[in-house]
Order: structure tokens, then sequence, then C-alpha cells
């Protein structure tokens, strides 16, 4: 039996999140499926483990968290093994600059993108809705002179926080891939050192074996 329990679905951006950690870090772990589209999230069992009601939750024995960017940093900081050092633990300005850039990703970058990707992408897939146009234009404005900044940090190094791949960038995943299938792609090809750098992260095995076994 796998040590870790992580309740999600394949496919759901946040799920993808963790299993994007897990897959680095070379960890064994069971998925017990929340089917969204039936509304698992919301059963009393489920919430037991995730009050809100979203996606994912996870179990290490007696441990048990939700929230994806908790669960990957629990992760990186209790589980590293073989993998690689995705919080820079052992560089105390590295792992500065990866919290640094943890904070923009769950401050900045995502309000913007997540609403976006909602309009533009989830909201077909899951409701057969179309987007309401005035908020895509909003958020696209908004995300736009967030990546504007990216584009100047990446300019001067290779990966969010440096010279190596860290959680700051892994966390970027799942609404980057979710962005890349929709018409407003160009928010990341048209800045060369953003679409350079998604490229890079983008071909790494774990996030490639994510993207092999998505429904879309």
């Amino acid at each position: 039996m796998p040590p870790f329990k992580l309740h999600g679905m394949v496919g759901s951006t946040n799920t993808n999140r963790v299993f994007a950690v897990l897959n680095e870090l070379d960890l064994d772990y069971e998925l017990i499926t929340v089917d969204l589209t039936i509304g698992a999230h919301k059963n009393p069992d489920y919430l037991a483990f995730n009050p809100f009601g979203q996606l994912p939750a996870f179990e290490d024995g007696d441990i048990k968290l939700f929230e994806s960017r908790a669960i990957a940093r629990y992760l990186a900081a209790n589980y590293r093994g073989s993998g690689p050092d995705l919080l820079r633990s052992g560089n105390k300005a590295e792992s500065a600059a990866v919290e640094v850039w943890l904070d923009v990703e769950s401050q900045d970058f995502n309000p913007p993108a997540s609403v976006l990707v909602f309009e533009v992408f989830i909201k077909h897939l899951l409701f057969k809705k179309g987007p309401d146009e005035a908020v895509v234009q909003l958020q696209e404005a908004k995300l736009g002179k967030v990546l504007d900044v990216y584009e100047k940090r990446l300019s001067e190094s290779k990966y969010l926080a440096g010279d190596e791949f860290t959680l700051a960038d892994l966390n970027h995943y799942p609404y980057l891939y979710a962005l890349s299938k929709t018409a407003h792609a160009g928010l990341v090809t048209s800045r060369p050192h953003v679409s350079a750098w998604w490229d890079e992260i983008a071909a790494r095995p774990a996030w490639k074996k994510i993207v092999a076994a998505s429904p879309y």
C-alpha cells in the first residue's frame, strides 16, 4: 500500500500541482478519485478531508492536508529523497528567492490566471457556457502586467528563483498548461523569455507524465 493517499481527479488543475510534486520527487501514492462532475467533492465523507469542498486533499498517515500549495510545500520540505531540492533549502539566498516567487505565484499570478482559465476553458468544459468577455478582457490585462514582470525576471535568470528548477516554477504548471490550450496562449508565447521558460519546465518528465494522462 503506498504511503500517501491523494484525493483528487485526473485533469483537475490543483490536483495536477500535487501530481507534479509527487512525480518530481518520485514518490509512490494512491489516487482516490473525487469526481467533480458528479459533485463528489461536496459529499460529507470528502468534506471531512477538505471542509471547503475543493480539490485536492492529502493523507500522510495521520497527517491530513488540503490546499494544493500547502500539500506541495509539505512534500518538498519533508520528502526530497533522490529528487530535486525544490525549496533550495541548502542555500539561504536561493531559498529566500523561492519563498518570494511562491508568494508571487499565489498572490499575483494565480488570481487573474485562474479567473481567465475558468472563463475561457473550464466554463465551457464543465458547464458548456461561453465566457464573459468583459471579465476575460480585464483578467487578460491584469495577467499581462504580471507576465511583463516575469519577462524581465526571466531575462536575468533561467528560472524564477535562480538557475535551478524549484517549487516556485512548478506551482505555475496547472494554469499555464490550461492557458496553453486556449486562444489566449499568446500571453505566454508573445514574451520570449516567459515562453522559453514555459517550454523548459513543460518538457520535464514529471509534467509530461501528467499531460500524457490528461483527458484534455
